[in-house]
């Protein structure tokens, strides 16, 4: 696995756009993504859809390479960090999780994390509200219009198709505009919204080996 960086400001801080779907903030030292879906495979297995576990396996493969380099103190993930409950999947992130005592982990709750206080406890949480907000950003998963801060977002999995003579290609992306950074989904088992994205943006897409703005 190869990770590829490009720094971007905003509002004069460094952000750091990575190719594994993940965000630095150098000054908060904070490790920032969206939409792992943890539980999902294990969601679809249970309803007869045959899944393999590789996929969450592959995820936080990712998450622990993005921590080894970047030696994050944070871990902020912006909604949907569980897909459907409790379930196998959550207990292997949670042996996971339990790899890095001393990263706090900050939860801002998206549309799927209907999360018990059992569950809380048990994913080591230090922080779960529906906004976080840290040095003149906003951290809520789904864009609120009524604010007027400069908003850190998720939910839409937002994608690109770039096209050529011989096909249509897919692929996710950073969205950034006047008052949002919207995030990819980390987790790769989900679907792309190329319809649905910010007006006015720049976009961030990456392939495997790069990151480049169109």
């Amino acid at each position: 696995m190869f990770i590829a960086t490009k720094e971007i400001l905003i509002q004069n801080e460094t952000f750091t756009l990575t190719n594994q779907r993940a965000v630095f903030w150098k000054t908060e030292n904070a490790l920032i993504l969206s939409d792992l879906h943890i539980g999902k495979t294990a969601h679809f297995r249970k309803n007869g859809i045959a899944i393999a576990n590789h996929i969450m396996k592959s995820d936080l493969e990712r998450l622990s390479a993005l921590i080894e380099l970047f030696q994050p103190k944070k871990l902020i993930v912006v909604g949907d960090l569980i897909h459907a409950g409790d379930n196998s999947d959550v207990d292997e992130f949670c042996t996971w999780r339990n790899q890095y005592p001393d990263l706090k982990f900050h939860l801002v709750e998206g549309n799927h994390d209907r999360i018990s206080k059992t569950l809380e406890q048990k994913l080591c949480l230090d922080f779960k509200a529906s906004l976080l907000e840290i040095g003149g950003f906003s951290f809520i998963h789904d864009f609120d219009k009524t604010k007027s801060d400069f908003q850190i977002t998720g939910h839409i999995h937002p994608g690109i198709i770039l096209n050529s003579l011989v096909k249509s290609i897919r692929l996710p992306c950073f969205a950034i505009s006047g008052n949002q950074l919207l995030l990819p989904a980390f987790s790769e088992f989900t679907g792309l919204d190329t319809k649905n994205l910010p007006k006015k943006s720049k976009f961030f897409v990456f392939t495997d080996s790069e990151i480049y703005e169109i």
